[in-house]
Parts: structure tokens; C-alpha cells; sequence
């Protein structure tokens, strides 16, 4: 395995490493993490992974939201006599550029300002390293990166970097690959969306949860509480086929002649992917054979604007008000409980998924009173739960979980 370091966006940390090994997954090969300084905290923005070639790298920066770049790993320290030792052992690795490569180096900092007059202490200090190649600051063939880490201390400046008290680690290494997968936020943007309602997804969130998906051609994916369609279009613009469904049709169709899913669909040039959408309670389903979907995908209703519904009464109609009413038929809702919902979704997804497909959808959980047994306590024979990631709100927050089924007959043990 070869080392790469990873920099992260400062948003969403617990769902870095699901979508590291989805798309690892999707892919087919492996990835390690490398051991971390014990006093790493799993929020800030840098990660050492291993993996196997340079190519996979740069197949994670290119699809992982999470990732604004990857760098070929060359040393970290907790002072610079640590990062000049562990960069030397690299030698073999940099020294090919030293001759005729044009190059940059870049001196910056996670939450701490470095004065220009100790960036070029630090550039200086890297001398022993011997680039004779053009200095290029716009067009480089090659980018050399310092990265420093302190503590929460925005905004100041000190010349002193070392000892005292704020300093943490520094890291250096070559770019490998921007992330240009984070352009997709803006692109998938719901205010400059089409059609889009009060509770439609952010974009940020729905790429994610569709990267956990495995979305990608010849996969098949089901949205049961399609609503506006959140879900649908980065699993669709990843090559997936996607079929929806709700409860209410209006959410699906909106108020013109083409539906508003397809005309949102449209705008991101992935209407043929869209399969078909239909008009029915998820509870009681026309599917009438299993194994179909690579993948479920959703975001159940819940919360005041948006409860579940499902098709029932609050309270039985008498024979007298039955024979009285005689207006067109509109099938009468009733509260859906959450509870019951996510169990039915599992249950759902047990049946329909094809062995080693995943469930994807989020449960809203009141951030001091969830425990692990409130996800685990859903999950039928059969089912595993591979990843559990909160998106933080404060007092209350909602849980992405990702479950697969794996089939009774197979001998190998998918569980991760």
C-alpha cells in the first residue's frame, strides 16, 4: 500500500469514511487506514489512506463529495525535524522531479494565519531537497504542499510554531487531484432547481447518501417517498435507473402539465433515467416479486410539515355516512408513525433488494437520548447495518443508516 493524504471540507466528518468505502467498494479495491497521532481528532480535515495505486486516488477525489484533495504522502511530525526525517525516507519518490519539473510550494494552515515572512522560512528549510526545475506559480507540473494544524486559534499570528501550546502537526506531501465531485453541490443546488418543495433535500446530503448507494450504470434503484425527487437526480446522473414512488402523486407531479420530477430531471440531463413514478402506499405495495433493486434509496417524511402517511382512517365511517357519500372517492390518509415506518422500510427493503443491495435512508434521532439499539432494533434477519452517520443539528439531528441483505445461501459472511 502506498500512503496518500487526504483533505477533507470541514462539513459532515462521520459520513467521510462510508463514502470512502463505498466508492472503494464500488470500484473493487481496498483501502487502509493508516495509524493516526493519538491525539487526532476525527473532525479536522486530514487522513493518511492507503492504497494499492495512484489511480485509486484519484478515482475517490473525482466522485467523494467529502474530498477537496488528495496528496501523494511524503511525511508528517510533530515538529519540522520529524517532517524533514520521515520526508527523506521518500526520497525515491520525490527526487525524479528535482531536475526539469517546474514546480510550487505552498505554505498554509488549518486555523492559524502564517506570515509571509515564515512561509519562506519553511520553503527554505526544504532546500536540502534540490529542485532546479522552473519556479512556476500558475501553470506548475507539480504543487508541493505544507500543511501546519493548531489548535482553535483563528486569526492570530505568531511567529513562534513550535512548543507552545498550539502547535500541533505539520504534514507534507504532492497534489495528486483537486475534488472535483464538490462542483456537484453547486450543480445539484435545490434553489436553482426546477421544481423543488419545502422539504426537498439539500444537495450536499442527497450526493452523499447517493454515493452510498453505489449508484452507477446498469444499477437499479427505488425511491418509495419519492417527493420532489432529491434522491433521484445525482443517483441518476451517476448512470443509475431510478424508479419512484409516494404516496401523493401532487409531490411527484406538481401543478403543470409535465410532471415537476421530470421536468427537474430534465434540467440535469438524466429524464431517461427516471423509469417510470407511481402513486401508492409503500404499505401496501404492487411489487409482486422480489430481488429487483440494486439499491433503496430515501428520505422518509417526518416532522410537522411533512408527517408519514399511510392509506386508513382516523375513525371508521357509520353505515349512515358511507350511504350518504356520494362525492368522487379521494382514498382517506391517516398518521404514519416513524417508528413503524422505518421498520416497514427495512422489511421493504428485505424483500426487494437483490442479495448484497443496501438500504439508504435517514432517521430523525433526538441527538442526547439516541443509542445504537434504537437503529439496530429495525433490522430483520438477514440484514446488517454497515454505516450510521449523524448530520448534527444541535439538539436533535437525523441518522443516515446504509443496510444491506445478504442471501442465507451464499457460504462467504458479507457482514462488515
Amino acid at each position: 500500500m502506498h500512503s496518500y493524504l487526504f483533505q477533507f471540507a470541514q462539513v459532515h466528518h462521520e459520513f467521510r469514511l462510508p463514502e470512502l468505502s463505498s466508492i472503494a467498494e464500488l470500484h473493487g479495491f481496498p483501502l487502509s487506514l493508516l495509524p493516526q497521532p493519538e491525539h487526532r481528532d476525527p473532525t479536522r480535515p486530514f487522513m493518511i489512506i492507503g492504497l494499492e495505486d495512484e489511480e485509486h486516488a484519484r478515482i475517490l477525489a473525482r466522485r467523494c463529495i467529502l474530498i477537496k484533495s488528495v496528496f501523494v504522502f511524503y511525511g508528517q511530525g510533530f515538529n519540522y525535524d520529524e517532517l524533514h526525517a520521515a520526508n527523506q525516507t521518500h526520497q525515491g519518490e520525490w527526487s525524479r522531479f528535482a531536475h526539469d519539473t517546474s514546480f510550487r510550494f505552498l505554505v498554509t494552515a488549518y486555523n492559524h494565519k502564517i506570515p509571509q515572512t515564515r512561509q519562506r522560512e519553511v520553503i527554505e528549510s526544504f532546500s536540502y531537497m534540490g529542485f532546479l526545475g522552473k519556479i512556476d506559480l500558475k501553470n506548475p507540473d507539480i504543487i508541493l504542499t505544507c500543511f501546519e494544524e493548531y489548535d482553535d486559534c483563528r486569526g492570530t499570528t505568531r511567529e513562534r510554531h513550535e512548543g507552545d501550546g498550539h502547535f500541533r502537526q505539520v504534514f507534507f506531501g504532492r497534489l495528486l487531484e483537486e475534488g472535483s465531485a464538490r462542483l456537484l453541490i453547486a450543480k445539484f443546488d435545490v434553489k436553482k432547481r426546477n421544481y423543488y418543495g419545502n422539504t426537498s433535500m439539500e444537495s450536499e446530503i442527497s450526493l452523499l447518501m447517493a454515493n452510498q448507494t453505489l449508484a452507477a450504470p446498469g444499477k437499479l434503484l427505488y425511491d418509495p417517498f419519492m417527493g420532489t425527487g432529491s434522491m433521484a437526480y445525482p443517483t441518476a446522473h451517476f448512470g443509475a435507473m431510478v424508479f419512484g414512488s409516494d404516496i401523493d402523486g401532487r409531490q411527484m407531479r406538481g401543478k403543470e402539465k409535465i410532471p415537476g420530477v421530470i421536468r427537474a430531471a430534465t434540467q440535469y440531463g438524466v429524464a431517461s433515467r427516471i423509469l417510470g413514478l407511481s402513486t401508492f402506499d409503500v404499505t401496501r405495495n404492487p411489487w409482486r416479486c422480489g430481488e429487483l433493486f440494486d439499491a433503496i434509496v430515501t428520505d422518509p417524511p417526518y416532522g410537522v410539515r411533512a408527517g408519514a402517511k399511510r392509506l386508513g382512517r382516523k375513525k371508521e365511517l357509520t353505515p349512515t355516512q358511507r350511504d350518504l357519500d356520494d362525492q368522487p372517492y379521494i382514498p382517506p390518509t391517516r398518521p404514519y408513525e416513524l417508528s413503524h415506518l422505518a421498520a416497514d422500510l427495512v422489511i421493504l427493503a428485505r424483500y426487494l433488494l437483490k442479495p448484497g443491495g443496501r438500504l439508504v435512508f435517514f432517521l430523525p434521532t433526538v441527538t442526547e437520548e439516541y443509542e445504537e439499539v434504537d437503529v439496530s432494533t429495525m433490522i430483520c434477519e438477514g440484514m446488517d447495518v454497515i454505516a450510521n452517520s449523524l448530520q448534527d443539528f444541535g439538539s436533535w439531528g437525523r441518522r443516515a443508516s446504509r443496510h444491506f441483505p445478504f442471501c442465507t445461501l451464499w457460504r462467504i459472511n458479507f457482514f462488515e
